[in-house]
């Protein structure tokens, strides 16, 4: 990490060290300049327009693409979906991906620690939730050694984000395994509108700093491009002493767009990012000799790289084909041992209208990846090396069965993977729109989860001991290569009104089925003679727990007025699981939130986030359940146009308390707290 330039103490937790950096003074140089200059420059034509400015009729009709593979207005989706836009990002300060999903009605957003989150929809939430599936314009980042997803690896320049698709429930029959509760499909915007130049600089007690910049241009009408490199170095969180724990972590990323447009029917993109990360934490690891574990920080550094090419003609309204293929590769260290992964993807989508009445997408696809493994302290695989091939193809149908009323839609994803072999995920969608600004929808959907390799192959050193006359014994974790895929039959039925023209309400009630759950079985203990003699008693990963969850979503948007716009979400969730029983694994039964964005005079806006999360119980690779209690997040910032092209802010986190944890690290037996930060942002746009 880049040495200190200069310090600034203050008091409590706020009394951090800031530390800006070579790159942080030479921002402030440059918004200086801006800041004196006469000129005034023009704004951004990529720059949003203000969300408390829309109408309530406005935002719901907002397009959404996830849920149909086509664009449909947002009160029109027979689903439950959410849209988080750059202009909330841009008002709450928001500057990680994960904490941007802290917006979403039904979606647990916990930090595990200063670069780790666990994030998860409708249950199930840890450091690797496996039942969420997350894309970055088309190209999956979920995980496939440990299910879930490495959040501190997926960044991108922010301001260049066109949205934030998230559905809660089921998206298998799209998008294929592991959308067994969730997709988040993240979407970029089209280079035309990322012209000209932004540079933005963020510091405060835990950024310290962050400096984005891009450039947008254009070679004739029909080519436009845009490039971007990012740079941050954040402070690590803190323990329950209020001492920073070692999880300081630092990154820059660049990255690139091309959209050329050769004809009005098609667009050809390619895109690509490259980044490089530095983290840092503790490790608890068992020993076989007293005191029979350690804890020590670890230094690990981490890169990787993508690049994406899609072609789509449009030969109508109704009738489209797009062929998209991607290569992603990464080398991923963490304390625990390393893993280094390539994975290259093509997939081919048509979509046509049959009659008045069909409206058909199909699509094929093949994934090939291959992994080595690097054994660390804790966990080790064998084989250490792999190749996965996935097969898939998927048919959805929309039915118009009365126009403008009445609308059914039914499909199936088809795959096929090396572990467990062929699986089908239907889906079935009901909307009846029975007046104007009025919709019903109904679902009922079956979606899988594929084992991650580490259930297949991986073991997971968790504890040792020596009781009284007896040798060392250590407990751990063994994959199973008898795991199946984990399955869900999920039922949903949704209401969404807008009662008056400033006033709307989305309700949402769901029924989930799981069967074949990991689980973990006690085996036969037995000698082991590495490293050194001890007894070993295994715990292998099974496929025997099931149960059921249940659970309401509600979305309430309110502009009192014209200038005002609030946000309320709520959501409940219910678990009876066995034999575990009645834990919802790691997520909260009650959250609630409310936002609020206010315009003021003298080009000013207030913007607030307050949420409230039920207690936990968070369960360590032991087995050991820890409570985390409730907490209440308040945030608040102000933000300053002083001119059309320059935007300041500054937002205070976490007000309420000095520090509060939200989730235990399955890497040590220590729990990071979250302490209370402020941070200032300066952006400009040439």
């Amino acid at each position: 990490m880049s040495p200190p330039l200069s310090k600034l103490h203050r008091g409590s937790h706020l009394g951090r060290t800031i530390r800006f950096g070579h790159s942080a003074s030479l921002a402030l140089a440059v918004t200086l300049a801006v800041l004196l200059s006469p000129r005034a420059w023009p704004v951004d034509p990529g720059s949003s327009t203000s969300l408390a400015d829309l109408t309530i009729e406005q935002l719901m009709n907002e397009s959404v693409t996830s849920v149909s593979k086509k664009a449909i207005s947002l009160d029109l989706s027979p689903a439950a979906i959410s849209i988080v836009t750059p202009e909330d990002l841009r008002r709450l300060g928001l500057t990680t991906l994960p904490e941007a999903l802290r917006l979403v009605p039904g979606l647990n957003v916990a930090r595990v620690g200063a670069d780790q989150w666990a994030v998860s929809s409708r249950g199930f939430n840890t450091q690797y939730a496996n039942k969420l599936l997350v894309l970055m314009d088309g190209r999956s980042i979920y995980t496939p050694a440990f299910g879930g997803v490495f959040w501190n690896a997926q960044d991108t320049m922010l301001e260049d984000l066109e949205r934030i698709e998230v559905i809660r429930g089921p998206g298998a029959t799209l998008w294929g395994a592991n959308a067994v509760n969730g997709v988040i499909n993240l979407t970029s915007k089209h280079s035309k509108d990322t012209q000209g130049l932004l540079a933005s600089t963020t510091f405060g007690t835990e950024d310290q700093p962050g400096v984005s910049l891009r450039y947008g241009g254009a070679v004739g009408p029909d080519l436009h491009y845009r490039a971007y490199v990012k740079y941050f170095n954040r402070a690590g969180l803190v323990d329950a002493g209020g001492n920073e724990t070692p999880d300081a972590w630092d990154s820059i990323r660049g990255g690139f767009r091309a959209d050329w447009e050769p004809s009005r029917e098609d667009l050809v993109t390619l895109q690509g990012d490259y980044y490089s990360l530095h983290t840092g934490g503790n490790l608890t690891t068992p020993l076989l000799v007293a005191p029979f574990s350690a804890t020590y920080p670890t230094d690990n550094q981490s890169h990787g790289g993508n690049v994406l090419g899609r072609w789509t003609h449009t030969f109508s309204e109704k009738s489209q084909l797009s062929l998209q293929a991607y290569f992603d590769g990464y080398h991923y260290h963490v304390g625990r041992g390393a893993e280094a992964r390539e994975t290259a993807d093509i997939q081919l989508e048509d979509r046509f209208a049959l009659g008045g009445w069909n409206d058909i997408v199909w699509g094929l696809g093949y994934r090939f990846t291959t992994d080595q493994f690097t054994a660390g302290p804790q966990v080790s695989f064998n084989p250490a090396s792999t190749d996965l091939n996935l097969y898939t193809a998927f048919v959805q149908d929309e039915v118009t069965l009365v126009p403008g009323r009445l609308r059914l839609t039914l499909g199936s994803k088809f795959e096929h993977n090396d572990y467990t072999g062929w699986e089908i995920q239907p889906s079935a969608r009901l909307l009846w729109t029975p007046v104007a600004a009025q919709t019903v929808w109904a679902s009922a959907s079956r979606a899988v989860g594929t084992p991650a390799r580490v259930f297949r192959s991986g073991r997971v050193s968790v504890a040792a001991f020596q009781p009284p006359a007896s040798p060392v014994v250590e407990t751990a974790l063994f994959g199973n290569a008898n795991v199946v895929s984990e399955s869900v039959d999920a039922y949903e039925i949704g209401y969404r009104i807008e009662p008056a023209r400033n006033l709307s309400l989305d309700l949402v009630a769901f029924y989930n089925v799981y069967d074949h759950l990991s689980s973990a079985t006690a085996g036969a203990a037995r000698l082991e003679a590495t490293p050194s003699p001890h007894v070993l008693v295994p715990i292998d990963f099974g496929s025997s727990e099931a149960g059921d969850t249940y659970g309401a979503e509600a979305s309430i948007q309110w502009k009192p007025l014209d200038r005002w716009r609030l946000t309320a979400n709520y959501s409940w969730l219910q678990a009876d699981l066995h034999p575990s029983g009645n834990v919802a694994k790691g997520s909260p039964q009650q959250q609630v939130s409310l936002r609020s964005y206010l315009d003021l005079p003298g080009h000013l806006e207030l913007n607030g986030f307050a949420s409230y999360v039920d207690r936990v119980a968070f369960v360590n690779t032991a087995g050991t359940a820890t409570a985390i209690p409730a907490y209440l997040r308040v945030d608040v910032g102000v933000v300053w146009h002083p001119r059309p092209n320059l935007e300041v802010g500054v937002w205070g986190q976490n007000l309420l308390d000095n520090q509060h944890p939200e989730a235990g690290n399955l890497n040590t037996s220590g729990i990071t707290e979250i302490p209370r930060s402020v941070f200032g942002k300066i952006t400009i746009r040439f």
